[in-house]
């Protein structure tokens, strides 16, 4: 029996097509508006229908952004639901649903079909089921119909009160299973939570590239990447953008580079298998020294693989994607504010580094959101570095440092000449192999040089004087933070990576300061553990490695760090 806590944990779980993320739409918006933080993410099957898919919702005074394998409330709407998450169903756990369906004797039945068929058609199940999550937990009643009457206001009047009168007889519901129970939360709801941000990490990355001044986006369909390119096409006429879906991966990359050989700012969202057909054009940005943005969500493979869950496996592919050797960056945000900012400066170090920028994400961190405060915001537009030309213009001329001043057509008087060729200083095609071919590939690289060291520092969380040290890098940040905050571990530090190349000059020092080191990753070969050790020289033996398709779940993951360091 529960009593007395500060968080749930809310599983909801049904095939595709019930409704399970309207469930989570409906309940996350409804208890962030009441003033409880707030945390959603979800896995999903490869198919339209069928399959069981679920949803995992934490409710909590304290701010969570983590995923956790603890299952306060279950709510299965499929007989199968059950059995496929069977290994998160605890003592503790609360199991609400229709007990005839179910057929599970551990069921608190809840007729949610009946509910609904009497309020004129069944599909209004799904809301009572919200309604009856929401009434458990006492939480929500006084905002659901406002809401409820938002969300439903294309389809009418009668739709409204519909599902506003099925969420109430739910609610009604909860209570009574809670009163049943004596389950008491006894969650404490905070105005300053109302007005905060409710963010996925799609929509953190679509906003900051918007504050970065991109000004289109292309993209060929590819989950998990596609809530990046709908977000932004969801912004297209407030934020004056050209979206475009192109006919296919090659297309895309090179409608990008047009962009910005025209001067715009422009974006690629993709995939691993997606992302593998553009390596000409990435190459294509490298010689020609054209900025690009790509967002890369991963996902495991290799081909299609596990297209809708999540991995850490694509670090080598953005590291070494094209042909030759060009100086590149990859960004790879642990949280929503990280994505937000790293999307707005990928553009800005493109724009100045003339190169492509990477942002690394992962199916778990574009699907999972939760409430955050509100992110500060630059008034100041982005500064742009491109350059009024001149009639005696030379698009590669050897600078010192590198970086030629990049002018555009049309913009000056001088010609703007490109070419994916080796190329002279005016950009014409030269095979003059030991002389301009190579001082073109040493300009290119000389640019390395200043952007090693612009490289963001990771960040060090807990103890300064740590024995212990945690090595983290992407989407893996919150469930590390909270991990550690579960395992109650003594001088142990946690270091992240946001920037995971160049790396930052360092890196080798937090490693070095560390007795004992382990790597976290979501993937099978500890890419990133064997990238610190060719950039620093230094080893870590100890991994933590999860490439199961899931995310890592905080208080599992506890658990392990315990093992290890104890």
């Amino acid at each position: 029996m529960l009593n007395k806590i500060s968080e749930v944990s809310i599983v909801i779980a049904g095939e595709a097509g019930q409704g399970v993320q309207s469930i989570e739409a409906t309940l996350v918006n409804i208890i962030k508006h009441s003033g409880y933080n707030v945390f959603a993410t979800k896995e999903y099957m490869s198919r339209v229908r069928g399959g069981i898919n679920s949803t995992q919702i934490r409710v909590s005074e304290k701010r969570r952004a983590s995923y956790v394998e603890k299952t306060d409330i279950f709510i299965p709407l499929e007989k199968q639901a059950i059995a496929r998450l069977s290994d998160r169903i605890q003592k503790d756990t609360l199991i609400i649903g229709e007990a005839e369906k179910l057929g599970d004797e551990r069921v608190i039945n809840v007729d949610f079909t009946k509910i609904a068929t009497k309020l004129g058609n069944a599909i209004y199940q799904s809301m009572a089921a919200a309604g009856c999550a929401c009434g458990i937990i006492g939480a929500g009643l006084e905002k659901a119909p406002a809401y409820i009457g938002k969300m439903f206001s294309p389809k009418g009047d009668d739709a409204i009160k519909s599902n506003i009168d099925a969420f109430i007889a739910g609610y009604d519901e909860g209570r009574k299973i809670a009163t049943a129970k004596k389950y008491r939360p006894g969650l404490k709801s905070k105005l300053a939570v109302e007005n905060e941000l409710l963010l996925s990490g799609a929509d953190a990355v679509a906003i900051g590239a918007i504050a970065g001044g991109c000004d289109s986006v292309f993209a060929y369909p590819m989950t998990p990447a596609t809530g990046v390119f709908t977000a932004l096409a969801a912004y297209q006429h407030r934020a004056g953008l050209v979206v475009e879906q192109a006919e296919d991966e090659t297309g895309v990359i090179n409608m990008a580079l047009g962009a910005w050989y025209a001067g715009g700012r422009a974006l690629v969202s993709t995939s691993g298998g997606g992302f593998a057909l553009m390596t000409e054009g990435i190459s294509l940005s490298g010689i020609t020294e054209t900025p690009v943005v790509v967002h890369l969500a991963q996902r495991p493979g290799p081909a299609t693989g596990l297209p809708t869950r999540t991995e850490q496996g694509d670090l080598n592919l953005a590291l070494y994607a094209g042909h030759g050797v060009f100086p590149r960056i990859i960004f790879a945000p642990g949280n929503t504010r990280q994505g937000f900012e790293l999307a707005a400066r990928a553009f800005d170090w493109a724009d100045k580094f003339q190169a492509p920028v990477f942002i690394l994400t992962d199916q778990y961190f574009v699907d999972t959101y939760y409430n955050v405060p509100m992110f500060p915001i630059n008034a100041e537009p982005p500064e742009k570095y491109i350059v009024a030309t001149t009639e005696n213009y030379k698009r590669y001329a050897l600078a010192k440092d590198g970086f030629s001043p990049r002018g555009v057509p049309g913009f000056g008087t001088g010609t703007v000449c490109s070419d994916s060729d080796e190329h002279d200083e005016s950009g014409r095609i030269t095979e003059d192999l030991r002389g301009i071919s190579l001082a073109m590939k040493n300009k290119r690289m000389k640019k390395f040089a200043a952007i090693r060291k612009a490289a963001l520092a990771p960040e060090l969380y807990g103890p300064r004087k740590y024995k212990y040290l945690i090595v983290a890098w992407g989407s893996t940040l919150n469930s590390a933070l909270e991990a550690l905050e579960l395992s109650e571990l003594e001088e142990t530090a946690l270091l992240h990576f946001s920037q995971v190349y160049p790396l930052h000059r360092d890196a080798g020092k937090y490693l070095k300061k560390a007795e004992k080191t382990v790597a976290l990753e979501n993937s099978q070969t500890a890419q990133f553990a064997s990238l610190l050790m060719a950039e620093t020289g230094i080893a870590i033996k100890d991994t933590i490695l999860r490439y199961d398709g899931f995310p890592f779940a905080a208080d599992a993951l506890a658990v392990e760090l315990k093992n290890i360091f104890t």
